[in-house]
């Protein structure tokens, strides 16, 4: 399960949108003007906001995360499963094509999410410290896979990245609030409060990069949408009284949002641009995590088998559920044999893994995406935001690797 190289027509592909994009500098260079710059533009050519990288497939923004789609410099990375242990508070790594443990090393206090940064040359292990004082990130240099020195932070639950590349933005899911960070020192530049957002902690981007949707896991059943350039809060949309959301995602159109509910037991489909409910798909009991195939033609979903936030061991409801982003239903359904508890992390680099988490069970499960078969590897004490490396993609928004 190593590092897949490019196939010769992926440079075949990416040599011919350098030139497209050389000749757009040039008549810009030229002065041509705004009108000589859309006449050569394709349709459906995506005016994204200043500074984020163009979108190649307005219809679909996982193009550039195809299994060829390593980029050289992060192909020499080492090929590892970094699996971070709430209590335990520690990391594992694990050996993806043995599936055994190769390393481990302590981290701060409550580590959440393992999270690739924007330029993909470092992976930010989230100590929460669950509101406490002494929350901190971790930086793993990938080429080596192992940590440098604690950085203090706030509260940090998750991390993102402004859509330029600018800001890393640390989730301060107790104190409803994302502060805005250099995304290389974590220096604090400005925070954004979101009052009504109780328990801010995952979101995605539209396909422009203008606005992103965050859950509100105790809103109560609420999510937020933000404005990235104004860094404002465009307004709440309520799911249910009694809803929790977890995960969210956006589908291949990049307006579209897949938004996990572990009370509603499915997942929420919403329309982001309206920002409006515009569907449900049943899952499975407790759905959390969601993961787009290598494809994009699925969207993986962890249902990790309880309603509760420290659930039981060995659930028999644990599984993961196949969504089609075409048909919004699910097409298959894969079991933990002898029960579990499916949570986060992320699908390999050539797609034929899903690494999750066993949030309850103390393991890290290994699906095979052709058979829905698993492995459990032991980690450590309440896994939870896996992080599989090195990723295809041009760079990360964040969460455990949410790839452009």
């Amino acid at each position: 399960m190593g590092v897949t190289a490019r196939p010769w027509w992926s440079w075949i592909r990416r040599a011919s949108r350098r030139v497209t994009a050389m000749a757009a500098v040039l008549v810009c260079a030229l002065g041509l003007g705004g009108a000589a710059t859309r006449a050569a533009s394709s349709p459906g050519t995506v005016t994204t906001v200043p500074g984020m990288p163009p979108v190649v497939d307005s219809r679909n923004i996982y193009s550039e995360t195809a299994p060829g789609d390593i980029a050289p410099d992060v192909a020499k990375d080492l090929p590892r499963v970094y699996v971070p242990n709430l209590r335990s508070n520690d990391v594992y790594v694990i050996d993806p094509s043995t599936f055994k443990v190769i390393d481990r090393f302590p981290v701060g206090f409550e580590p959440q999410h393992v999270v690739p940064s924007w330029d993909l040359r470092t992976l930010w292990v989230t100590n929460n410290a669950e509101g406490l004082p002494n929350g901190s990130l971790t930086p793993i240099n990938p080429r080596t896979g192992k940590p440098g020195p604690e950085i203090p932070a706030d509260d940090p639950y998750n991390m993102y990245f402004t859509p330029d590349g600018k800001y890393a933005i640390v989730v301060a899911e107790a104190r409803r609030r994302l502060d805005f960070r250099d995304p290389h020192t974590m220096a604090l530049h400005d925070s954004l409060n979101v009052p009504r957002c109780d328990g801010i902690n995952h979101a995605d981007y539209s396909i422009d990069g203008r606005y992103a949707i965050f859950t509100c896991e105790f809103g109560p059943g609420r999510i937020a949408k933000i404005d990235t350039v104004h860094r404002r809060i465009l307004g709440y949309l309520s799911l249910g009284s009694h809803d929790m959301p977890q995960d969210v995602r956006a589908g291949p159109d990049g307006r579209t949002f897949f938004v996990a509910d572990m009370l509603a037991d499915g997942v929420w489909v919403i329309d982001g641009d309206a920002f409006k409910k515009i569907g449900f798909i049943p899952t499975g009991v407790g759905a959390h995590g969601l993961y787009p195939s290598r494809d994009a033609t699925k969207l993986y979903v962890a249902d990790r088998g309880s309603h509760l936030i420290h659930g039981p061991r060995n659930s028999p409801y644990g599984n993961v559920a196949v969504v089609d982003f075409a048909t919004r239903k699910v097409v298959a359904r894969w079991p933990v044999p002898g029960g579990g508890s499916p949570d986060m992390g992320n699908v390999s680099a050539d797609g034929r893994i899903l690494w999750l988490s066993g949030r309850f069970d103390d393991v890290a499960y290994a699906f095979d995406t052709a058979t829905g078969k698993v492995r459990k590897i032991p980690v450590g004490q309440e896994p939870h935001g896996i992080a599989v490396w090195p990723q295809p993609g041009r760079y990360c928004l964040g969460h455990t690797g949410i790839m452009r």
